[in-house]
């Protein structure tokens, strides 16, 4: 797995994660290392592109929750506690400020939407109205 960084810069910056091969058993951990760093050195919002990955298999989901923990342990709501978030998701009124997906291959769609990610993640197939969502 290959994956690029740059920023955009729409209402505030957007660090886009473009992830190239599957997130699976063999490649979760250097993805997900490769997002702490990211937040250790200051990244507040991820837009994680999935246009060249194909498969994310449920390490892969585990790291994209470990994710949406760390940046949100980093950069907690003020106005919003653990409780209410929870409460938020299980409604359908709480998403993720901080992380978000961009082009989901339909086997991905399908698990991340089976597997209730989709409860708290926003996922988007054009990057300019991703950037736009932070």
């Amino acid at each position: 797995m290959e994956n690029q960084v740059h920023t955009e810069n729409g209402r505030v910056p957007v660090t886009v994660l473009h992830v190239h091969g599957n997130i699976d058993s063999s490649t979760y951990q250097a993805f997900e290392s490769q997002a702490e760093e990211l937040i250790k050195n200051g990244t507040r919002n991820i837009l994680v592109d999935l246009s060249h990955s194909k498969f994310i298999s449920s390490a892969g989901f585990r790291a994209l929750h470990h994710i949406f923990n760390k940046l949100r342990s980093v950069h907690p709501d003020i106005n919003l506690t653990d409780k209410e978030m929870k409460k938020g998701i299980n409604d359908g009124t709480y998403k993720s400020p901080n992380l978000k997906l961009l082009k989901l291959s339909k086997e991905t769609r399908t698990a991340f939407e089976m597997s209730g990610f989709d409860m708290y993640i926003e996922t988007f197939n054009d990057l300019e109205t991703a950037i736009a969502s932070f």
